[in-house]
């Protein structure tokens, strides 16, 4: 899910939420993005830990924050609830 937060937020434009089937797998994502956008020179300010057991990985490219959840933890945090107000952007299926 990807929410709009330019109007209601100044610490960044967007947020992207996703979420994974377990710990291993949330990092396994994390980690993914991270070496894939770092192909293209574009780094986290925030690092991956490979071993973290928390459920809740969170990568911050400034304008765009990515959270990604093991299922359980997303449901107890609902960051989509929280944020509410945002817009929530559509991605056309062919993009995705």
């Amino acid at each position: 899910m990807i929410l709009d937060l330019q109007k209601i937020a100044g610490f960044c434009d967007y947020f992207i939420i996703a979420s994974g089937t377990s710990n291993r797998h949330v990092n396994t994502i994390a980690m993914a993005i991270q070496d894939d956008l770092a192909k293209d020179k574009i780094k986290s300010l925030s690092k991956v830990s490979p071993h973290d057991e928390s459920g809740w990985v969170v990568l911050d490219f400034v304008s765009v924050v990515v959270h990604i959840f093991y299922k359980p933890v997303r449901e107890f945090y609902s960051l989509e609830r929280l944020w509410s107000d945002a817009k929530r952007v559509r991605i056309p299926r062919s993009a995705a």
